[in-house]
């Protein structure tokens, strides 16, 4: 299969059965040609994170309402690689859309397709739009939520943002290697590499398809998790020997953090409410050389007797609206935002559970993958209010970060090059 197939795929995937585009990916691309992966991958993010410039400026070409979903997605794939990409040669675009077309829709389409590109390079230079959220192509509500909140410029910062394609960070695995082994490791697969700028034991990699199929990453020797989320474990302050709750776990990213930074010694239990995530994290802990973490299935809201006063830390990295994450699951930035206006609720009924766990002196880590207020210093804040045997604590983050240190942070990644993320050290009182 090639990128191009490969994305149309995705995309058809995301729009026919409401499929998230990095897990659609993650299966199309298992054991394609890595330079056809990273393709694949470039277009799929590409078309969603310009999905509404895209139409806006199709729109003036072609009825789009009218449109089979393949020939839609055919275009905005097309008009993505005429546009917004400076490697691909437009002729090539043209072709594989029309031969894409004759594949995936009515072959009668093809000639359409053909028509509508060819007027589309004898037009020039395309207008923009003058509405900033079509322009970054973010719905309207959320363009207007992000502005209320930050302001008029960072809010265009942020959007802006989310339309540039992230580098990868790979967190090496000191129970197995040193960051010497890994780069290696990587460079003899024909990966570039270089140590991430301001986080130790961090590697930055760009364009390398499926991660999964190297050797090094068989071998246990790093996995990726963004700088933000190896940041809130940090801030938890682990040691070895330490009794620790992830209670919110899967996909095990802060699992993994949390047993390495415990060099693998004392009590990891690792939660959550999906037994076949649980299953992921085992094999992943399994593939780390990790030994100390237990899995269990438990809802984070639910009660455990047996747990009561009895962590050293309990890190609590809640369900949220994923609004920090729109640079690499781009489509997170067209659900429907009423859904998440009770999240709060929830979040806080999980931090005032957790909070039970924590031994009096232990920390509490809250944290989530979003930006938006409501869900994170006013959650934290309600918390104080209802708790007052814990406090806030300030975390003192790397000093060549940008990140000023605080006891409730929110990164951004127009701002620290990380995930959109928040962070809350909780302290109980001795």
């Amino acid at each position: 299969m090639t990128g191009r197939d490969a994305a149309l795929r995705a995309l058809l995937a995301c729009r026919k059965s409401g499929a998230w585009s990095d897990g659609a990916l993650k299966e199309l691309l298992r054991g394609m040609d890595r330079r056809e992966a990273a393709l694949a991958s470039r277009l799929c993010y590409g078309v969603l994170q310009n999905r509404l410039l895209l139409d806006w400026q199709l729109a003036r070409f072609t009825k789009l309402e009218k449109l089979q979903p393949a020939v839609h997605e055919i275009l905005r794939l097309a008009l993505y690689q005429l546009t917004l990409t400076d490697k691909i040669p437009a002729s090539a675009a043209v072709n594989e859309a029309v031969e894409q077309t004759k594949r995936f829709a009515n072959p009668q389409a093809a000639r359409l397709v053909n028509a509508v590109l060819r007027n589309l390079l004898r037009a020039g230079e395309l207008p923009q739009p003058q509405e900033t959220n079509v322009k970054y192509s973010h719905p309207a509500a959320l363009a207007a939520l992000f502005e209320q909140q930050f302001g008029r410029e960072t809010a265009q910062r942020l959007m802006k943002s989310h339309n540039e394609a992230p580098e990868t960070v790979l967190q090496i695995n000191r129970l197995k290697a040193t960051e010497k082994e890994v780069m290696d490791a990587l460079a003899a697969e024909g990966i570039s590499c270089a140590p991430h700028p301001w986080l130790p034991d961090c590697l930055t990699v760009r364009g390398t398809g499926n991660l999964e199929e190297l050797p090094a990453f068989r071998d246990g020797m790093f996995y990726a998790q963004d700088a933000a989320a190896r940041l809130a474990v940090e801030a938890a302050g682990l040691t070895p020997g330490m009794r620790v709750l992830d209670c919110c776990a899967a996909p095990g990213g802060k699992s993994f953090a949390a047993a390495i930074a415990m060099q693998n010694s004392g009590s990891l239990t690792s939660c959550d409410i999906h037994p076949h995530k649980l299953q992921l994290i085992e094999r992943g802990a399994a593939r780390l050389g990790i030994s100390i973490l237990q899995t269990r299935l438990q809802d984070a809201s639910r009660p455990a007797p047996e747990w009561e006063s009895a962590m050293d830390a309990v890190l609590a990295d809640v369900p949220c609206s994923g609004l920090g994450v729109i640079r690499k699951k781009p489509d997170i930035r067209y659900k429907d935002l009423t859904q998440t206006e009770r999240l709060p609720a929830l979040q806080l009924a999980i931090l005032s559970q957790q909070a039970r766990y924590v031994r009096p002196g232990g920390v509490l880590l809250y944290s989530t993958c979003t930006v938006l207020r409501r869900e994170n210093e006013d959650v934290a804040e309600a918390f104080l209010r209802e708790h007052p045997e814990y406090s806030a604590e300030t975390v003192h983050f790397p000093e060549n970060s940008g990140i000023p240190d605080g006891a409730m942070t929110t990164l951004l990644p127009c701002d620290h090059g990380t995930d959109g993320f928040f962070i809350c050290k909780l302290r109980r009182k001795p």
